[in-house]
């Protein structure tokens, strides 16, 4: 059994706190494309799941709820848009038309959406398991009747070892940053590599400042943004859990 909270991400919680007979995945389901993917493929690699409740409340302006109901009922178009989702881009990038199919044969889709009370969605949980054991208690079912599913797959990159940090000069100049703690605010000061202070930068959270500066240009290294991304945001940590600052060297 298999439940998509969609956007009540509180409800995951306590579903898995009532941990109903038979329940298998539970999770949120947020947007009606790479959310949905993701569904497909854990279900389909799960023959045993045949329920999917769909409960809890749509995310604004994704339609997740209605697009999965879409699913069960139209299947996809050749371009890999769910037929009948009210969503914005109901577009399954990841699955392919086959594995739609078999989702759409294995699992039966029972609509609950918008019902955010566990209990409520407990019950339904073990009466559709006891169901389906009713269903399949049959010696048939012992062997499998077709062949196993071949899924489609990207290439995972495994890494092993620690990257040595190396962070490129940057021709635009460099930055030092200093967390002012009792201001709850970040400064960062910019240099020429002549050490001459071109700017001031003052914010109060390391993705306003990060994004300032990406905006502007001040920055033209790829490593050296990378670098700067990750020194803000230990800045502003500093600053939240009152641990000292101090910044690496580029």
């Amino acid at each position: 059994m298999a439940v998509s909270t969609l956007a009540s991400v509180e409800l995951t919680k306590l579903l898995v706190s009532h941990n109903p007979r038979g329940l298998a995945i539970v999770g949120k389901t947020e947007t009606e494309n790479i959310g949905i993917d993701k569904i497909v493929k854990n279900i389909i690699t799960n023959p045993s799941i045949k329920y999917l409740i769909v409960s809890g409340t749509e995310p604004h302006g994704h339609e997740s709820g209605k697009t999965l109901l879409a699913l069960s009922q139209h299947g996809i178009d050749d371009k890999g848009r769910v037929i009948g989702s009210p969503g914005k881009h109901p577009i399954l990038r990841n699955v392919s038309w086959e594995e739609v199919e078999i989702f759409r044969e294995q699992v039966r889709v029972i609509d609950m959406v918008g019902c955010s009370d566990p209990k409520v969605i407990s019950l339904q949980v073990e009466a559709l398991a006891s169901e389906a054991e009713i269903s399949y208690e049959c010696t048939d079912c012992l062997e499998p009747s077709s062949p196993p599913v071949l899924i489609s797959a990207v290439p995972t990159v495994t890494v092993t070892n620690e990257p040595e940090q190396v962070v490129k000069m940057d021709k635009a100049g460099y930055f030092v940053i200093v967390p002012l703690a009792e201001k709850e605010l970040i400064n960062v000061e910019h240099y020429a590599y002549d050490n001459t202070l071109l700017r001031v930068i003052e914010g109060s959270t390391a993705q306003t400042l990060y994004k300032t500066i990406i905006d502007n240009g001040w920055v033209t290294e790829l490593s050296h943004a990378a670098y700067l991304g990750k020194e803000l945001t230990k800045a502003a940590l500093s600053i939240q859990f009152g641990f000292k600052y101090v910044q690496d060297g580029a």
